[in-house]
């Protein structure tokens, strides 16, 4: 299988591979003064709850994927991944449920709470530096156990997994006119973007990503997939550090567009659907409501958006200074 060759049939038969291994998670219509307030005239959201999905966000579709397609002695070795927080957590759920061992590389600065649940599902949790050394740290573990790699955002069964949620999604919002999506290293937008436009072309997809980590935005830009020299931002969840072909060649050809949003803007989003929705999520979470608030606010006017809320792995305490501060 190619990016190019992507089908509505590989998409099904992905999502019978997840049947009741995932949530359907809810889509939820923002209403009431103050949201029309803080949008343009006529604008109807749709918040899409993949914060509500196994673990905690949106990464599980594509673990499990990737952890059911192993070979019978790819699973006696185990697999390995290095993640901020997200994908390992998926992974090593996706692991235990298959009894598969699991090596997980986080950078230091992971949340705790992120951590924990790593090892709860029974992954070997080892800590690097940054997210550069972290991926470092992969290969050699790579070499020396030749553990499968299960990548956080590049490949075939990442892409499947999330075009899952692109299936789900439409099923759910048929009528949807646009959907705004965050990308780190593009995993979610590339396979979401895929089933949209092969379900719905009509329908726009945006991408959005934080100042400091916007890989994306400057492979388009470059015409390749390119790195960053550093990650700066709250969201680091979209902290990839560079773009990779498979992703990008399907976000390149699927996804309308990319705007940025900075860290200030993250937070307003992250009060914004705590006021408005309950919503308690982390930046990474709150990126598409912020290109909504900001950037494509007039963009957007008197459509109807479908907005992801892709995860939340957040513990209190850090969760009240990112929206105090």
């Amino acid at each position: 299988m190619t990016p190019s060759r992507l089908t509505l049939d590989d998409l099904r038969a992905a999502r019978r591979q997840l049947d009741g291994r995932i949530v359907t998670t809810p889509v939820h219509e923002l209403d009431g003064p103050m949201v029309e307030a803080a949008l343009a005239p006529g604008t109807r959201v749709l918040l899409k709850l993949e914060l509500l999905q196994c673990t905690g966000s949106f990464m599980s579709r594509g673990a499990l994927i990737n952890v059911l397609r192993l070979g019978p002695d790819e699973r006696r070795r185990g697999v390995c991944m290095v993640s901020a927080g997200n994908h390992a957590i998926a992974t090593a759920y996706a692991a235990s449920c298959l009894g598969i061992s699991a090596r997980v590389v986080m950078p230091a600065s992971a949340n705790p709470l992120r951590i924990a649940r790593c090892r709860l599902y029974g992954a070997e949790v080892e800590l690097a530096p940054d997210i550069h050394a972290a991926f470092r740290r992969l290969e050699e573990i790579r070499g020396a156990e030749g553990r499968a790699l299960i990548h956080p955002f590049e490949g075939p069964e990442v892409a499947l997994g999330t075009g899952t949620l692109g299936l789900e999604w439409l099923e759910q919002a048929p009528d949807l006119e646009a959907v705004i999506v965050p990308i780190g290293g593009g995993g979610l937008a590339a396979g979401l973007s895929a089933a949209i436009k092969l379900l719905k072309p009509g329908c726009e997809v945006i991408g959005v990503e934080p100042f400091g980590a916007d890989t994306m935005y400057q492979s388009r830009v470059a015409g390749r997939p390119v790195g960053i020299e550093r990650v700066a931002t709250i969201a680091d969840s979209l902290g990839a550090p560079f773009a990779l072909p498979w992703s990008f060649a399907l976000c390149q050809a699927h996804v309308d567009d990319l705007v940025r949003v900075d860290d200030a803007e993250l937070v307003v989003a992250m009060r914004f659907l705590m006021e408005q929705a309950r919503l308690a999520v982390e930046p990474a979470g709150a990126a598409a409501t912020a290109a909504l608030l900001g950037p494509l606010r007039t963009r957007l006017a008197g459509r109807r958006v479908g907005v992801m809320v892709s995860g939340t792995n957040l513990d209190a305490g850090s969760y009240a200074r990112l929206i105090a501060g």
